[in-house]
Order: C-alpha cells, then sequence, then structure tokens
C-alpha cells in the first residue's frame, strides 16, 4: 500500500532533518515487524514555504521530494501537499520536531485495523509547560471551548461529546476522506477545519492522546492574531455549515477547490 508523509515546512532547517529520520527509521522498522504482513510503501512530501535557509536542501538530502508552495499559508501549504500525494493513506506532522512522528506507524496500523478514516493526535490531554507557553495553552482552550458550544450536535457522537485538540497538527487518514470534505482555509484554521469536516460529514474519527515537545525553532503562531481569526473562521464556518440545508453539501476539495479564506 502507497502511503505519503506531508510536512509543511518554513525554514526548519535545524529541525526539518531529524524529522525525516526519524520517521523514515520508525516506518522502517515497522515494516519489519507490525507492519510486514502489509508493509507501507512511503513517499516523503515536503511543502516548503520558499524558505531561505537550508530547508528544502535537508529535506531532498533526506530523500524527500519538495514542492515549493510560495502562496502563503498553513492550509495552502496542504492543500498543494494533498493534491500532490500519492498515498492510500495520508500522514502529517509540522517540520519543527514538536510531533512524535516515530509513533506514526502505528496509528496507521489503528486506522487500518479499527476501520477509521481519520485519526489526529490530542496534545491537551499530556501538554507541559515546557512543550507550550501559557499563552498558547490558552488560546487553544478558549478554541476549543468556542467549538464545544458552536458544534456540540456534531460533536456528540465523539468520546466525552467534544473535540480535546482542535489545533493539533498531527493527522493520520485515508485519502478517500478528501472525496468528501469541504475545505476553504488557506490559513492555521485549516487545522480545525479538516477535523470539523471529518466530523460533520459523518467520517469515522478519533482523536489519540500524543506527546508533544519542545520546538526547535521559535513559533510562528501569533496567539492573539491568529487566536481570532480562528475564531472568527469557526463561527463563519458554522454559519456556512447550517445553510447546506438550503443549499446542498458543497463540492468536496477532491473534485475541486471552492474560495478560500486568506491566510
Amino acid at each position: 500500500m502507497r502511503a505519503s508523509f506531508v510536512v509543511p515546512t518554513l525554514n526548519e532547517e535545524r529541525s526539518i532533518g531529524g524529522v525525516l529520520r526519524t520517521f523514515r527509521a520508525a516506518a522502517e522498522e515497522a515494516n519489519r515487524t507490525t507492519l510486514r504482513e502489509r508493509p507501507l510503501d512511503w513517499e516523503l512530501l515536503v511543502v516548503d514555504g520558499a524558505s531561505t535557509d537550508r530547508t528544502a536542501a535537508i529535506a531532498e538530502a533526506e530523500g524527500a521530494r519538495v514542492l515549493v508552495e510560495r502562496r502563503r499559508g498553513y492550509g495552502r501549504a496542504y492543500k498543494s501537499g494533498f493534491r500532490a500525494a500519492a498515498g492510500e493513506v495520508i500522514a502529517t506532522s509540522d517540520g519543527d520536531g514538536t510531533y512524535p512522528v516515530e509513533t506514526i506507524p502505528a496509528a496507521v496500523r489503528r486506522l487500518l485495523d479499527d476501520g477509521i478514516d481519520f485519526l489526529s493526535g490530542d496534545r491537551m490531554s499530556g501538554i507541559t509547560r515546557r512543550s507550550m507557553t501559557t499563552e498558547h495553552r490558552f488560546g487553544n482552550g478558549v478554541l476549543n471551548l468556542f467549538l464545544g458550544i458552536a458544534y456540540h450536535r456534531y460533536l456528540a457522537a465523539l468520546p466525552g461529546g467534544r473535540l480535546v485538540d482542535s489545533q493539533s497538527g498531527y493527522w493520520v487518514f485515508r485519502r478517500d476522506v478528501l472525496e468528501r470534505v469541504h475545505l476553504t482555509s488557506d490559513g492555521m484554521a485549516f487545522s480545525e477545519e479538516l477535523k470539523l469536516e471529518a466530523i460533520v460529514r459523518g467520517l469515522r474519527f478519533v482523536e489519540a492522546p500524543i506527546a508533544y515537545g519542545e520546538r526547535a525553532t521559535p513559533p510562528k503562531l501569533q496567539s492573539g492574531r491568529d487566536g481570532i481569526r480562528n475564531l472568527v473562521f469557526l463561527a463563519t464556518k458554522r454559519l456556512a455549515i447550517a445553510r447546506e440545508i438550503r443549499r446542498g453539501a458543497p463540492v468536496p476539495f477532491a473534485h475541486g477547490e471552492g474560495p478560500s479564506v486568506p491566510p
């Protein structure tokens, strides 16, 4: 089975090599052991936002295919990466070394064994002060609270009736998910939109607790600005979903993109 590991980057020369090496070693080990009956043929796909350092060169040296995306935005990078990915299963991680990429093969096995469509990593259940600032934890809490109120009817089927970590960038999902979801955000809100779309469209969605490490580079997220944008997006998205009753479901991502929300 083909699988794609998609990583968006922007000036991550200090960490991207380690991320790719750690993932590749874990994938090779899993193919020899836990996945030997159905080994995965992984492609490494780095979507680079026109870095000004050696990120792209290091990624290529580690065996990754590098796609340069000059249009700005976290969501824009993932949209381009998903269109370029060849795998039947897609896994993601940031390029800053914070996510436990060595656990992705086990997550893929769970996806396949348990008939899951979308698995998202939950950082918040075991978060520490060293791995996330108080400001960022507070911002995540506000977003999760608002999301729980605005989307409660859709979240009811999840354990505890809530989404624990709406902002996580650790995802493992089947490619055919892209045949169902409608994705509009080009910015940081893409993370919450992708999860919400999987849930709203009735896909089999689970969260799994993951460890979250310290960044090797300064954070690019600006809690105040990006938090407000995400809140506005969540409200706008909820109204758009309500309008579907009159207008019908929108075009899925795999069949073409609708209007994008700018970064």
